[in-house]
C-alpha cells in the first residue's frame, strides 16, 4: 500500500539524520585533501542530489548534468565549508543554485523542447527491485499533484531526510513555513490516498 511508502519516507528521514554526522565528517576530511573521504561524500549524497535537482529542474535529461555540476561546485568550494550546518544541507543549497543558474542560462537561449517531467527523472534515480518500489512510484504520482513549495518541503524533509531547520536554509524561508508546508503536504497526500483507494474498496 501507498501508506507503506509514507512509512518508508519516515524511516528514510531517521536514517538520513543518523548519517549526517558521518557525511559532514567526510566533507571536512575531503576539505583537508582526503581522497577517500571525497569518494564517500559524493557516493553518500549522489542520489539525494539527483532526486532534488530532478524535482526542481523539470527536465529529466538535465538532472544528471545538474547533479554533476553541483558536485563540481561543491568540491571547488570545500575549503569554505566549516561544518556549521550539515554537509547535506550545504550541498543541497548548492544544488538549488545550480538549478537556478541553469534556468537563467536557458532563458538566454532558445529551447528545442520543454519536458515538464521531473517525476520521470526521479523515478530513474530510484533504486529498483526493492520492496516497496512500486509504492514509492505511486507516492511520486501523488506528490506531483501538490503545489511546488509544499512538494519541495516534503521531499527535503521526508524523502531526502533534512531536519526542518536545514530544509528552511535550503529553501530560503522560515522554519515555521517549512513545517506548515510539510503538514499541509501530508494532509493532502492522505486525502489523495483515501481517494485513490476508495474505488478498490468499493469494488471489493
Amino acid at each position: 500500500m501507498i501508506t507503506s511508502a509514507l512509512s518508508a519516507a519516515r524511516e528514510n528521514h531517521d536514517a538520513a539524520m543518523s548519517m549526517d554526522e558521518s557525511i559532514t565528517a567526510w566533507a571536512l576530511a575531503a576539505r583537508g585533501g582526503d581522497a577517500d573521504a571525497v569518494e564517500h561524500f559524493v557516493r553518500a549524497l549522489h542520489l539525494d542530489v539527483t532526486r532534488y535537482v530532478a524535482h526542481l529542474c523539470g527536465d529529466p535529461q538535465a538532472a544528471d548534468d545538474l547533479a554533476q555540476d553541483t558536485f563540481l561546485r561543491a568540491l571547488g568550494s570545500l575549503h569554505r565549508f566549516e561544518g556549521r550546518s550539515s554537509a547535506r544541507a550545504w550541498l543541497l543549497s548548492i544544488a538549488r543554485r545550480a538549478v537556478i543558474d541553469s534556468y537563467r542560462h536557458a532563458s538566454a537561449r532558445p529551447r528545442l523542447s520543454d519536458v515538464p517531467d521531473w517525476q520521470l527523472a526521479v523515478e530513474h534515480a530510484q533504486p529498483r527491485d526493492l520492496p516497496g518500489f512500486d509504492d514509492g512510484i505511486a507516492l511520486l504520482d501523488l506528490l506531483e499533484s501538490l503545489p511546488e513549495e509544499r512538494r519541495e518541503a516534503f521531499i527535503l524533509t521526508q524523502l531526502v531526510g533534512l531536519p526542518y531547520g536545514e530544509a528552511a536554509e535550503v529553501s530560503d524561508c522560515p522554519v515555521g513555513t517549512v513545517r506548515s508546508r510539510v503538514a499541509r503536504a501530508r494532509s493532502a497526500l492522505m486525502d489523495l490516498l483515501d481517494e485513490s483507494e476508495r474505488p478498490a474498496l468499493q469494488a471489493a
